[in-house]
């Protein structure tokens, strides 16, 4: 069976200060599956993923050309358009950083957060939305208890989930995330990977990574990135 594309770029190309980082890229993206982005350290793998939720537009000197196109609602949209609002684009693609990033408030705040940002007031609805992106992630049990404490008391881990909760609040259908087991020990890593193969029959998962052994065990698809230019390989593996 055909793999529905989710996401597809055309002659993306990218640059920092005079600096191209990428160059004329056109890859598709599979709906519903964990694509690894892989690469040498400043090949431009975080930039990418920066170019698909336009968070790079707050930082100077950046020039993008080229065309991004994501599918919402069984059409394909140009999300740099100028009628295509990033409010809307940012409810819709999550991202989650390499470091954790919990919010200096309390667990149940951070989790909440997304929705007041949309204007959503917290109300018994929202109470149960937080309750079901903490299960999703496995952070329920651990903090049902305690979600008046600062979320700066979490373990690394922990705090990782939590933000991976936040971002899965607003129902995103894409979410990105960069390297998002780099700082975490060998149990906490193994529970992201294990959370990241469940959120996939909800959302497209885009995963920066440099450890071989966590693509051989998640990933469905391949991009590398190798001096701004990236190419899909297939998943063949030794054993």
């Amino acid at each position: 069976m055909a793999e529905t594309v989710k996401i597809k770029t055309r002659n993306l190309s990218f640059s920092y200060n005079g600096k191209r980082i990428l160059r004329n890229t056109s890859i598709d993206f599979a709906e519903n599956k964990i694509a690894a982005i892989v690469g040498p350290s400043g090949s431009g793998k975080s930039t990418f993923l920066l170019t698909l939720n336009r968070l790079w537009e707050s930082i100077p000197n950046c020039n993008l050309e080229g065309r991004v196109e994501m599918k919402f609602g069984n059409t394909f949209h140009d999300i740099y358009q100028k009628k295509y609002p990033v409010t809307r684009l940012r409810r819709q693609v999550g991202m989650v950083f390499q470091a954790p990033n919990p919010l200096p408030m309390s667990i149940y705040k951070n989790v909440v957060f997304p929705l007041e940002l949309a204007g959503r007031k917290d109300g018994e609805d929202a109470r149960i939305m937080v309750e079901q992106c903490l299960k999703k992630v496995g952070l329920w049990g651990e903090v049902c208890d305690r979600l008046d404490t600062s979320a700066l008391s979490l373990s690394g881990g922990q705090q990782q989930r939590l933000c991976i909760a936040r971002a899965m609040m607003l129902q995103p259908e894409v979410l990105l995330l960069d390297e998002p087991t780099s700082s975490l020990d060998h149990k906490a890593a193994a529970a992201i990977e294990e959370l990241l193969v469940d959120l996939k029959g909800q959302c497209t998962v885009l995963v920066v990574s440099h450890y071989l052994d966590q693509v051989q065990r998640i990933a469905d698809s391949i991009v590398e990135l190798q001096d701004g230019d990236m190419k899909g390989r297939s998943l063949v593996f030794a054993a």
